[in-house]
């Protein structure tokens, strides 16, 4: 009888520690160690005569120990040195525990394995494994899989419990004979047992590139698990009532009547789309996606009014209270003219000023309420929320939306998402199949193109002195710093002392500084100066990434813009380019450069399609930092790449679909092996 027969699981049956250890890794289920898959492979299958050792090579080696001793200088290590009939191996250990010197004492045969390095006296390797060899002494059979593993759990165990799992376990195929047929993939047990120990002759190669059939299945596997779970989720929303926000119209074609400006086709198409979703009596979960500048907070007002025509109220909230207070300011001047009441909630709201805000919300006298993270904390009621607008919303965690989305008593408002970094296609295949999408591709009339140039630190002067005359020449300028106080590591100029620098030398003009520290109404005040045209320049965090918007500013500058993501340089430039004038942007970067930094570069001077953008960022960086942090509240992926996956992933979508329509014991089945208690995590 298995160790899992025996005692009832062999996560549950081990001790304390491993199970602490064994959750950092994700495995809290037996089936968990399942799907621990290998990082690398170690080929001891087959001896290596030493004098054949080549760099890099990952090998096993078979001798005589000739040389055990004990040496402290540089550091403390134990030197081994191991012979056969062709050459000599080094073997060095830096961390020598008791009984090892014995182990290896002179005389006796080892087999060492583990990754060779030409050192100054030959071949070595570094904490090779190694055990007593025998004459005659048989090889494995299989590939020795490398598993990720963490501090404490050394690879012996976590390969034994893995094997006890694979030996004891049920792999029994969760998916249908004829979708595997149709997608020509191997069985569940095959590719499972590939993975964990490959016979000899697998090709290597496709192992460590992951295009083995084995890795196939168990990308599309894990593929297939996320699209059910967020599909499935957005089914079940369908389920909520929600109010039906059909409006009367009057609201809507006064607001539209005294725009001074005419919408974009691509505009008028978002609008369309979100108010038929307002109209069901399910929650609306819609991504509004648009470029910086491409109008998404007048598309926010459209939605907005037909709430509250509807009778009920709806809510704004921002990340940062820049953004929200501009938000405020537009829609006060938009909509109060119509008798709407607009109210603004922030940190740096007085007492007085917010108790009445929170009184007309709870109320219902106010209808429209715009804000930071205040909006979703405790004191905030609303009478009748019907909507809730989520500006920037990655930079949200769940919890916090799923509180903005509580505050509907009983009916789930319905939400709007809005996004300026856009999202490759295949990121929201994969990462927002529960929402709805929508998509403004098309910038207001008017926007004039902005002229990026990557310029070396070395010409910081020449830099000023063009700010210099451009300021004095009516124009209005950003000098964007990372941070804003000094930093040896990092090198970078701060925003105090550029600031202070620039003021020097350029004395005859007025200079304002923001950065994250200052009080709400400080920045306020100096943002107001700015946007009136009080300020020449304004040297800056990147508090001011979003939602700044001043027409007359059409140069910028960015101080070591190679520290900065390709979405973040995308958002900052995005400031300038808002008026008529011909804009500018200019990169500064601090030499050496990296050849990542060299490439992000080079993308956003070539480039100002925001998706294009988004997609070489994706690539650069990767889904788990694109999203911030998995705050997203959707399933991150461990072995599918959705840049060189997309044909899985096509293939995992079209499946879902299918199956949550006509199977769901297999949705369940597979669900419950690739997620778990997790299955349902994909909720808002």
């Amino acid at each position: 009888m298995t160790e899992r027969g025996k005692n009832g699981g062999l996560i549950a049956s081990a001790p304390a520690p491993l199970r602490s250890k064994l959750g950092k890794l994700g495995i809290l289920r037996d089936e968990d160690l399942l799907t621990h898959l290998p990082l690398r492979y170690l080929d001891e299958t087959r001896l290596t005569p030493i004098a054949q050792l080549e760099d890099g090579m990952l090998a096993v080696a078979e001798g005589e120990v000739t040389l055990c001793q004990l040496q402290f200088k540089p550091r403390k290590m134990l030197l081994v040195e191991l012979q056969d009939d062709t050459g000599s191996l080094q073997l060095r250990f830096f961390h020598v525990f008791a009984g090892q010197q014995a182990a290896l004492a002179v005389g006796t045969r080892i087999r060492a394995s583990g990754e060779v390095r030409k050192g100054f006296f030959g071949a070595e390797m570094v904490h090779p494994k190694y055990r007593k060899a025998r004459e005659g002494m048989a090889l494995p059979d299989h590939l020795t899989p490398v598993y990720p593993t963490t501090a404490g759990l050394a690879q012996n165990s976590l390969s034994k419990l893995i094997h006890q799992a694979l030996e004891s376990l049920p792999l029994d195929d969760t998916l249908p004979a004829g979708l595997l047929h149709k997608l020509q993939l191997q069985p569940f047990d095959t590719s499972l047992r590939t993975l964990h120990h490959p016979p000899p002759g697998v090709p290597l190669q496709q192992l460590a590139e992951r295009s083995h059939p084995a890795w196939q299945r168990l990308k599309f596997d894990e593929l297939l698990a996320q699209q059910l779970s967020l599909k499935r989720a957005h089914i079940r929303r369908r389920a909520h009532a929600a109010p039906a926000l059909l409006g009367h119209g009057r609201l809507l074609a006064a607001f539209r009547a005294a725009l001074p400006f005419s919408l974009t086709g691509a505009q008028e198409r978002v609008i369309s789309e979100i108010s038929r979703d307002l109209t069901q009596s399910y929650p609306m979960q819609r991504l509004l996606q648009g470029d910086v500048g491409s109008g998404k907070t007048i598309v926010a007002a459209f939605a907005a009014l037909q709430a509250v025509e509807s009778g009920y109220q709806a809510v704004i909230m921002a990340p940062t209270e820049i953004l929200a207070e501009q938000h405020y300011l537009k829609l006060s001047a938009w909509l109060e003219p119509l008798g709407i009441q607009v109210a603004w909630l922030a940190a740096s709201v007085k007492s007085k000023a917010r108790n009445a805000a929170l009184e007309a919300l709870r109320e219902g006298t106010c209808q429209l309420a715009v804000g930071t993270h205040a909006l979703f904390q405790q004191p905030v009621e609303f009478a009748r929320l019907g909507l809730a607008v989520v500006d920037e919303q990655h930079r949200f965690g769940v919890a916090q939306r799923l509180a903005l989305r509580d505050k509907g008593k009983g009916q789930v408002p319905h939400q709007l998402m809005m996004s300026a970094t856009p999202i490759p296609r295949t990121l929201s295949m994969s990462y927002y199949a529960d929402l709805d999408v929508s998509i403004i591709d098309e910038l207001p009339p008017g926007r004039s193109p902005i002229a990026t140039k990557v310029i070396g630190n070395s010409r910081r002067d020449e830099v000023i002195d063009r700010l210099h005359e451009a300021c004095r020449n009516g124009t209005q300028a950003y000098w964007v710093c990372p941070l804003i106080e000094e930093s040896e590591k990092l090198e970078l100029q701060a925003a105090l002392s550029t600031h202070a620098e620039l003021t020097e030398r350029m004395s005859d003009l007025k200079i304002g500084l923001v950065h994250g520290r200052m009080k709400a109404e400080e920045k306020a005040a100096v943002m107001s100066a700015f946007k009136a045209g009080e300020l020449h320049l304004l040297v800056a965090t990147t508090v001011i990434e979003v939602g700044v918007d001043v027409p007359n500013a059409s140069l910028m500058i960015i101080e070591h813009a190679e520290r900065m993501g390709l979405s973040q340089l995308h958002q900052l430039r995005g400031r300038v380019g808002r008026g008529s004038k011909q804009s500018s942007c200019l990169l500064l970067y601090q030499t050496p450069l990296g050849d990542i930094a060299r490439q992000r570069l080079k993308a956003i001077q070539e480039s100002q399609d925001g998706f294009e953008i988004a997609r070489f960022d994706l690539e650069l960086r990767g889904p788990g930092e694109f999203l911030g942090a998995r705050q997203s509240g959707q399933p991150m992926l461990r072995f599918a790449d959705i840049n060189l996956d997309q044909k899985l992933l096509s293939q995992a979508s079209q499946a879902a679909d299918w199956l949550l329509q006509h199977d769901e014991q297999t949705v369940e089945a597979h669900l419950q092996r690739w997620l778990g208690s997790k299955a349902d995590f994909a909720t808002v």
